[in-house]
Protein backbone atom coordinates (compact mmCIF):
# COMPACT_ATOMS: atom_id res chain seq x y z
CA UNK A 1 0.00 0.00 0.00
CA UNK A 2 1.32 3.50 -1.24
CA UNK A 3 1.83 6.14 1.72
CA UNK A 4 -0.38 8.43 0.03
CA UNK A 5 -3.64 5.74 -0.12
CA UNK A 6 -2.45 4.99 3.57
CA UNK A 7 -2.60 8.42 4.81
CA UNK A 8 -6.53 8.62 3.28
CA UNK A 9 -6.81 5.54 4.84
CA UNK A 10 -6.45 6.81 7.82
CA UNK A 11 -7.83 10.24 7.87
CA UNK A 12 -11.56 8.27 6.71
CA UNK A 13 -10.96 5.75 9.71
CA UNK A 14 -10.59 8.69 12.02
CA UNK A 15 -13.55 10.67 10.33
CA UNK A 16 -16.17 7.13 11.14
CA UNK A 17 -14.65 7.14 14.55
CA UNK A 18 -15.70 10.51 15.31
CA UNK A 19 -18.88 10.52 13.60
CA UNK A 20 -19.46 7.28 15.45
CA UNK A 21 -18.64 8.94 18.90
CA UNK A 22 -21.24 12.10 17.70
CA UNK A 23 -23.66 9.12 17.30
CA UNK A 24 -23.80 7.53 20.04
CA UNK A 25 -23.38 10.99 22.15
CA UNK A 26 -26.48 12.52 20.65
CA UNK A 27 -28.30 8.40 21.44
CA UNK A 28 -27.50 9.22 25.07
CA UNK A 29 -28.76 12.68 25.19
CA UNK A 30 -31.95 11.68 23.30
CA UNK A 31 -32.64 8.76 26.21
CA UNK A 32 -32.06 10.91 29.16
CA UNK A 33 -33.93 13.65 28.06
CA UNK A 34 -35.85 13.29 24.32
CA UNK A 35 -35.62 16.55 22.70
CA UNK A 36 -36.64 18.33 25.10
CA UNK A 37 -40.00 16.48 25.74
CA UNK A 38 -38.99 16.33 29.71
CA UNK A 39 -41.80 17.38 32.00
CA UNK A 40 -41.70 18.01 35.39
CA UNK A 41 -44.68 17.68 38.20
CA UNK A 42 -44.47 19.01 41.74
CA UNK A 43 -46.28 19.89 44.38
CA UNK A 44 -46.72 22.63 46.72
CA UNK A 45 -48.14 20.62 49.35
CA UNK A 46 -45.91 17.76 49.84
CA UNK A 47 -42.72 16.99 48.87
CA UNK A 48 -41.18 14.51 45.93
CA UNK A 49 -41.16 10.98 48.04
CA UNK A 50 -42.03 12.86 50.96
CA UNK A 51 -45.15 12.16 53.49
CA UNK A 52 -48.65 13.44 51.98
CA UNK A 53 -50.47 15.43 54.77
CA UNK A 54 -53.43 14.23 56.41
CA UNK A 55 -55.36 17.07 54.85
CA UNK A 56 -55.50 15.76 51.74
CA UNK A 57 -56.05 12.04 52.87
CA UNK A 58 -59.70 9.93 54.25
CA UNK A 59 -58.33 11.19 57.75
CA UNK A 60 -59.05 14.45 57.50
CA UNK A 61 -60.62 17.06 54.48
CA UNK A 62 -59.85 14.54 51.75
CA UNK A 63 -59.70 17.17 49.02
CA UNK A 64 -56.72 17.07 46.32
CA UNK A 65 -53.53 18.73 46.64
CA UNK A 66 -52.13 21.64 44.60
CA UNK A 67 -49.87 20.39 41.56
CA UNK A 68 -47.70 22.07 39.18
CA UNK A 69 -45.81 21.24 36.14
CA UNK A 70 -43.18 22.78 33.41
CA UNK A 71 -43.73 23.54 30.15
CA UNK A 72 -44.76 20.57 27.91
CA UNK A 73 -43.95 20.34 24.48
CA UNK A 74 -45.67 22.58 21.83
CA UNK A 75 -47.75 19.90 20.30
CA UNK A 76 -49.28 19.46 23.76
CA UNK A 77 -53.49 19.48 23.47
CA UNK A 78 -54.21 18.51 26.00
CA UNK A 79 -53.21 16.87 29.68
CA UNK A 80 -54.69 13.62 31.94
CA UNK A 81 -53.40 12.82 35.21
CA UNK A 82 -54.19 9.73 37.15
CA UNK A 83 -53.03 8.90 40.56
CA UNK A 84 -53.31 5.14 42.06
CA UNK A 85 -51.64 3.46 45.04
CA UNK A 86 -49.82 0.23 43.39
CA UNK A 87 -48.95 -0.84 47.00
CA UNK A 88 -52.77 -1.81 47.98
CA UNK A 89 -53.56 -5.09 49.20
CA UNK A 90 -55.04 -7.10 46.19
CA UNK A 91 -54.80 -4.48 43.18
CA UNK A 92 -53.69 -1.08 42.29
CA UNK A 93 -56.45 1.28 43.49
CA UNK A 94 -57.06 4.56 41.70
CA UNK A 95 -57.63 7.49 43.70
CA UNK A 96 -58.55 10.20 41.06
CA UNK A 97 -58.67 9.83 37.25
CA UNK A 98 -58.64 13.48 35.63
CA UNK A 99 -58.38 14.04 31.92
CA UNK A 100 -59.15 17.07 28.58
CA UNK A 101 -57.04 19.50 31.03
CA UNK A 102 -56.37 22.49 28.60
CA UNK A 103 -52.75 22.83 26.85
CA UNK A 104 -52.42 26.00 28.71
CA UNK A 105 -53.48 24.41 32.22
CA UNK A 106 -50.05 24.71 34.25
CA UNK A 107 -51.21 24.31 37.88
CA UNK A 108 -54.24 22.76 40.15
CA UNK A 109 -55.06 24.14 43.03
CA UNK A 110 -55.80 22.54 46.47
CA UNK A 111 -59.47 21.09 46.67
CA UNK A 112 -60.51 20.69 43.03
CA UNK A 113 -64.23 20.11 43.14
CA UNK A 114 -65.67 16.68 42.41
CA UNK A 115 -67.92 17.26 39.93
CA UNK A 116 -67.64 15.40 36.80
CA UNK A 117 -67.06 18.54 34.44
CA UNK A 118 -65.15 21.40 35.71
CA UNK A 119 -65.61 24.91 34.28
CA UNK A 120 -62.03 24.68 32.68
CA UNK A 121 -63.62 22.22 30.31
CA UNK A 122 -61.34 19.34 32.17
CA UNK A 123 -63.52 16.18 33.10
CA UNK A 124 -63.01 13.93 36.10
CA UNK A 125 -63.35 10.01 36.16
CA UNK A 126 -64.33 7.43 38.76
CA UNK A 127 -61.66 6.04 41.23
CA UNK A 128 -61.97 3.17 43.06
CA UNK A 129 -64.29 4.28 46.20
CA UNK A 130 -66.87 4.67 43.58
CA UNK A 131 -66.73 8.36 43.36
CA UNK A 132 -65.93 10.93 40.69
CA UNK A 133 -62.86 12.78 41.31
CA UNK A 134 -59.99 13.05 43.52
CA UNK A 135 -60.48 10.19 46.62
CA UNK A 136 -57.06 10.75 49.06
CA UNK A 137 -54.60 7.92 50.66
CA UNK A 138 -56.45 5.33 53.05
CA UNK A 139 -54.84 2.85 53.15
CA UNK A 140 -55.58 -0.03 55.72
CA UNK A 141 -53.14 0.13 59.33
CA UNK A 142 -49.61 -0.86 58.09
CA UNK A 143 -46.99 -0.60 55.80
CA UNK A 144 -46.32 3.00 54.46
CA UNK A 145 -48.17 2.97 50.75
CA UNK A 146 -46.80 4.81 47.84
CA UNK A 147 -48.77 7.09 45.77
CA UNK A 148 -48.45 8.18 41.81
CA UNK A 149 -49.60 11.65 40.35
CA UNK A 150 -48.67 10.87 36.83
CA UNK A 151 -49.03 14.01 34.42
CA UNK A 152 -49.76 12.89 30.63
CA UNK A 153 -49.01 15.51 27.59
CA UNK A 154 -51.18 14.24 25.12
CA UNK A 155 -51.27 15.29 21.32
CA UNK A 156 -55.36 15.62 21.36
CA UNK A 157 -58.39 15.61 23.24
CA UNK A 158 -59.59 12.87 24.82
CA UNK A 159 -62.93 10.84 23.39
CA UNK A 160 -64.46 9.71 26.25
CA UNK A 161 -67.49 11.08 28.45
CA UNK A 162 -67.10 11.93 31.96
CA UNK A 163 -66.95 9.30 34.55
CA UNK A 164 -64.46 6.90 32.61
CA UNK A 165 -62.41 4.74 34.68
CA UNK A 166 -58.38 4.44 34.68
CA UNK A 167 -58.23 1.67 32.37
CA UNK A 168 -60.45 3.63 29.65
CA UNK A 169 -58.40 6.59 29.92
CA UNK A 170 -55.52 4.86 29.33
CA UNK A 171 -56.76 2.85 26.23
CA UNK A 172 -57.75 6.42 24.91
CA UNK A 173 -54.32 7.65 25.29
CA UNK A 174 -52.60 5.11 23.78
CA UNK A 175 -50.61 6.25 20.72
CA UNK A 176 -51.20 10.08 21.95
CA UNK A 177 -48.86 10.58 24.72
CA UNK A 178 -45.59 13.20 23.85
CA UNK A 179 -44.22 12.65 27.26
CA UNK A 180 -45.01 12.38 30.86
CA UNK A 181 -44.54 12.59 34.15
CA UNK A 182 -44.85 11.17 37.71
CA UNK A 183 -44.59 12.55 40.97
CA UNK A 184 -44.86 10.01 44.34
CA UNK A 185 -46.48 10.76 47.46
CA UNK A 186 -46.35 8.86 51.09
CA UNK A 187 -48.89 8.09 53.24
CA UNK A 188 -49.60 5.34 56.14
CA UNK A 189 -51.82 5.21 59.48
Amino acid sequence: MTAPLRKWLVIAVGIVAILCAVCVIVYKRNREEPSGLSLKLSSASFQADGDIPSKFTCDAQDVSPALAWSDPPVETRSFALIVDDPDAPTKTVVHWVLYNLPAGTRSLPEAIATDAALSNGSLQGRNDHGTIGYSGPCPPHGPTHHYFFKLYALDSMIDLKADAGKDELEGAMDGHILTQSQLIGRFAH
